[in-house]
């Protein structure tokens, strides 16, 4: 394997690395604009030069291997006064209009200007407009043509990722310009990536568009609850506003790299799929429709499970879990209603029709813990006989995590259940058809609000972290089942969700030897 030394450290890289590789290995940046690690290179930008002992030119990172030997400098006069042409090259046309563009602020325009430009304008001639600014090319991208640097990382995202190949580079010159091709829409399932791997603001959202400046932003890792594969993403948030409830917290979601589950990149349903963090919410608990305390709730509940926990008639609770909770969510359940209420009916598996699906990240199964759910609960019961036991007065109480079960079965079932059953629980975090007969509504944090884990379809154990307080009175899953253990006199003594994933680590064998600190960003696969 090739050895080489880069601003002094010495490094040995695999036979076929680049100079621009082997630099973000040892933590050296090379300003770049046309390179992206997932692209094909294109080496157009010429930004990435970099001195190599022994050769007569400056050589571009992005495409240069190393050699056994090479000595590289990134950060000597000659590199940097190249870099100080480049940037005046680039922004001989670029329109400076940074106080309205959405970029600012994370624009790798500005910030290599600041870092290797700083140079007064020597443009007498007036800029070359391009012909169009600011236009729909799509249902969720705006195109400037003015801004564009012609870096067609774009274009190679469509061709290469997508393969719907819709941009295109068009006429010569300083009159090159890019735009999708006549006849056609950026319509593609994951068209928004665009606009993240875009290095300037020629590309902008028009979801987010100008509504909120990004260094207002704060940055939480996560992983997109929209399917079972579990997209690493982080969730970007109003840092000015978490607690103000009348206004919106998230004002984005971003893909995370991880290259064993979604590389760089998201599909636009769950990019735009965070509305439901704000909106919508179920705030406070509810007993036929009346706002009531936590305590009176809880009591509400223990009231209906005491008769039957004394009297051995546990098969009388029914329990429709959800594939939407965390693992930690899901074992506390197990933990309360499989083991300290012997005999309660404990199913997750409702008869949901598959969704849309791709051969790339887009996975039919739309909760991103079914996984998770088939190891942990184990479920010896059947969500459609647990329905019809509810329905026919064959159960007591019916507690239903989340799960419109008007959507599911019909409103008349509903109806039927709400009339046979003594106490109709739902526990969940949004308003749904189902909430209007729950006899008992309570509201439950979403994934934004916790700390946790999910379990994607390759069976990979993720975490989450929890950007802001849950909004309201809701509380997580696991707190609400915590405080019924507690007044049943079961105490489940967890104090957070390391301990429950601790706990659940030596008695579920598939999440044996795991630790939030093993599984750290990249996840961990469940033992066979």
């Amino acid at each position: 394997m090739p050895n080489l030394i880069i601003d002094g450290k010495q490094i040995e890289v695999p036979a076929g690395t680049t100079i621009i590789q082997a630099a973000d290995k040892l933590g050296i940046d090379i300003p770049r604009y046309c390179y992206h690690p997932a692209l094909p290179v294109s080496g157009n930008c010429r930004i990435c030069m970099v001195e190599v002992e022994k050769q007569p030119k400056l050589q571009i990172a992005c495409y240069t291997p190393v050699t056994d030997g090479m000595v590289v400098k990134t950060n000597s006069p000659k590199v940097l006064e190249v870099r100080k042409t480049i940037l005046e090259f680039l922004l001989v046309n670029h329109p400076v209009d940074c106080p309205v563009c959405d970029q600012a602020g994370e624009c790798k325009l500005q910030d290599y200007y600041m870092e290797h430009g700083q140079y007064d304008s020597r443009l007498s001639d007036v800029k070359v407009k391009k012909e169009k600014k600011a236009f729909s090319i799509g249902p969720t991208v705006i195109l400037d043509q003015e801004r564009c640097i012609l870096c067609t990382r774009c274009v190679r995202f469509a061709d290469n990722i997508t393969k719907t190949c819709e941009f295109g580079v068009f006429n010569r010159g300083d009159h090159s310009q890019l735009d999708v091709y006549p006849g056609k829409q950026l319509d593609n399932s994951y068209s928004g990536n665009v606009v993240d791997i875009c290095p300037v603001g020629a590309l902008t959202d028009k979801d987010f568009r100008f509504k909120c400046r990004v260094w207002y932003l704060s940055q939480t890792k996560s992983v997109c609850p929209g399917c079972s594969m579990g997209c690493n993403i982080t969730v970007e948030w109003d840092k000015m506003r978490p607690h103000q409830h009348k206004k919106a917290r998230v004002m984005r979601l971003k893909p995370r790299h991880n290259p064993d589950v979604n590389d760089y990149w998201i599909c636009d349903k769950g990019r735009y799929n965070y509305r439901f963090i704000d909106e919508n919410r179920i705030q406070h608990p509810q007993l036929n429709n009346d706002l009531i305390s936590w305590d009176q709730a809880i009591d509400t509940i223990v009231t209906a499970l005491k008769p039957l926990q004394n009297s051995n008639s546990t098969n009388r609770i029914g329990v429709l879990a959800s594939a939407q909770l965390t693992n930690e969510d899901l074992f506390v359940i197990r933990k309360f209603f499989k083991e300290t209420l012997r005999g309660a009916q404990v199913d997750f598996r409702v008869p949901e029709v598959p969704g849309d699906s791709d051969a790339f990240l887009i996975k039919a199964d739309k909760n991103p813990n079914t996984a998770g759910a088939l190891s942990i609960l184990q479920a010896d019961a059947d969500t459609q006989q647990i329905v019809q036991k509810a329905k026919q007065g064959e159960i007591d109480v019916l507690y239903v995590f989340g799960h419109d079960l008007v959507k599911l079965f019909g409103k008349d079932v509903v109806e039927q259940i709400a009339k046979k059953v003594k106490l109709f629980v739902f526990q969940g975090s949004n308003v749904n058809d189902t909430c209007g007969y729950a006899h008992l509504n309570l509201p439950s944090s979403v994934y934004a609000e916790k700390e946790g884990t999910f379990t994607n379809c390759q069976k990979r154990v993720q975490r989450i972290w929890p950007a802001f307080l849950p909004l309201g009175e809701s509380k997580g899953d696991w707190e609400i089942v915590s405080l019924l253990s507690e007044k049943l006199g079961v105490l489940l003594a967890y104090q957070n969700s390391q301990a429950i994933f601790k706990d659940m680590t030596a008695m579920i064998a598939p999440f044996s030897e795991m630790t939030y600190e093993k599984i750290s960003d990249k996840g961990m696969i469940l033992k066979s």
